[in-house]
C-alpha cells in the first residue's frame, strides 16, 4: 500500500478511537493525550510495512519524543475533568458537539499529524547521505534536551509551594520564554533533515514547517503570552528574554 494512504488510514482510525472514547467519557481533551502517541503508531506502522535497521533510526528518534510527550501530558492530565478550552467549546457548540468535536477537534488534529509526519511517511529504507543523518542527530538531540529539560524545569518550579504566584525565569527558561515548544519545532526539523539522509523528499519540510507554526503562532507560544500579557512581573520577563529562539534580543514591551 502507499505509504501515504497507509499512513491516512492508521491516522483516521487512531483519532476517531479518541473519538469514541472522548464521547463516552465526556471529556475531548484526551484527544491531548493522544497527539505524542499517534506518531509513534504511525512510526511502527511505516516499519512494518517496510522493515529494515536503518529505518529504525528515524523510529526510535520519533518514538523518544512521543512517548516522552505521551506520558508527560497523560501524568499532567489523568484524573482531572476536561480542560477549559473544550469546555468552552462544548458550550459553544451545544447540541452539535458532537459533530463539531468529530470534525473541529479529532480529525483536525488528524490532519496536522499526517502533515508533521511527512517525513516519516516518505524516507526510504538505507542511508543516502551518512552527514546529513549525523546534523539531524544533532539537531534532534538539542531540540530534545530544550523540551524535556525545560517540561522538567517547570515541573520542579510549580511544585515548590515557594514559587507559588511566582514567574518562571530560570534555567533555560532565562534564555527563552518557551523552552519547550522551541524545542519540539527543533527536533521536528532534526527528524526531517535525518529524514533527508535518508532519501526523504524535499517537499517533506512542510512536516517541520506545520510543527514550528503551530507551536509558534498558533496552539503554543501565543495562548500562553495572552494568559500572561497583564502580569508586571511577565512585562518585565519580556524586555529581557526571546520569546522563542534562544539569544536573540527580544523587542520592548508594550
Amino acid at each position: 500500500m502507499n505509504t501515504l494512504i497507509l499512513g491516512a488510514v492508521t491516522i483516521f482510525i487512531y483519532f476517531l478511537l479518541f473519538f469514541i472514547a472522548g464521547q463516552i467519557l465526556k471529556n475531548n481533551s484526551i484527544v491531548d493525550i493522544g497527539w505524542g502517541f499517534g506518531f509513534v503508531i504511525v512510526a511502527f506502522v511505516m516499519i512494518i510495512n517496510n522493515f529494515s535497521i536503518e529505518r529504525l533510526l528515524i523510529t526510535a528518534m520519533v518514538s523518544l519524543w512521543g512517548l516522552r510527550l505521551f506520558y508527560h501530558i497523560l501524568k499532567r492530565n489523568l484524573g482531572k475533568e476536561e480542560d477549559f478550552r473544550y469546555q468552552d467549546m462544548r458550550k459553544k457548540w451545544g447540541k452539535k458537539q458532537v459533530i463539531n468535536a468529530f470534525f473541529k477537534v479529532y480529525m483536525i488534529q488528524g490532519v496536522f499529524m499526517f502533515i508533521i509526519s511527512m517525513t516519516v511517511l516518505t524516507y526510504g529504507d538505507s542511508i543516502n547521505n551518512f552527514l546529513l543523518v549525523i546534523l539531524g542527530i544533532l539537531v534532534f538531540a538539542v531540540g530534545f534536551y530544550f523540551e524535556s529539560v525545560g517540561d522538567k524545569q517547570l515541573k520542579e518550579f510549580k511544585s515548590n509551594s515557594e514559587n507559588k504566584g511566582k514567574l518562571m525565569d530560570k534555567g533555560l527558561w532565562k534564555y527563552t520564554r518557551h523552552p519547550n515548544y522551541f524545542g519540539e519545532a527543533v527536533l521536528w526539523w532534526g527528524i526531517y533533515i535525518t529524514g533527508l539522509g535518508f532519501g526523504a523528499p524535499l517537499w517533506a519540510i512542510v512536516s517541520p514547517i506545520t510543527i514550528t507554526y503551530l507551536v509558534r503562532f498558533v496552539s503554543g507560544v501565543p495562548l500562553l503570552e495572552e494568559k500572561y500579557k497583564d502580569r508586571e512581573d511577565f512585562k518585565e520577563y519580556k524586555k529581557k528574554t526571546p520569546i522563542f529562539v534562544p539569544f536573540i534580543k527580544p523587542k520592548e514591551a508594550k
